[in-house]
């Protein structure tokens, strides 16, 4: 259950979303120390985070659940569906493809 999208600089795409999460142009997002993303709306927030790894032409952003917690579907879908709908928004035009897989792929951590 991961977002996978497709760019020519994972890495640069990375650091301008939490470029844009600084700034406040992109406002329903947050990140940790750790750099894992989570959704700011009061009852999604620290639901589940979003771990990004890049990969060769690819940035991909695993779940992580809550300790001791079992990600439910709407919670999955949920954040795998704002952070796709956040980057069509704001950077789409760095990247060619975003998707979400339905089973566990790396980086997930559950």
């Amino acid at each position: 259950m991961a977002v996978i999208i497709k760019t020519q600089n994972p890495s640069e795409l990375l650091k301008k979303i939490k470029k844009a999460i600084d700034e406040n142009t992109v406002r329903s997002w947050s990140y940790d120390k750790d750099g894992d993303f989570t959704h700011d709306a009061e009852q999604w927030k620290d639901e589940a985070w979003l771990r990004p790894k890049t990969y060769t032409g690819e940035l991909r952003l695993g779940i992580v659940a809550p300790k001791d917690t079992k990600l439910s579907s709407q919670i999955y879908g949920l954040y795998h569906g704002r952070f796709i709908d956040m980057v069509l928004t704001h950077f789409d035009s760095e990247f060619t493809m975003a998707s979400a897989t339905a089973g566990k792929t790396d980086p997930d951590t559950f």
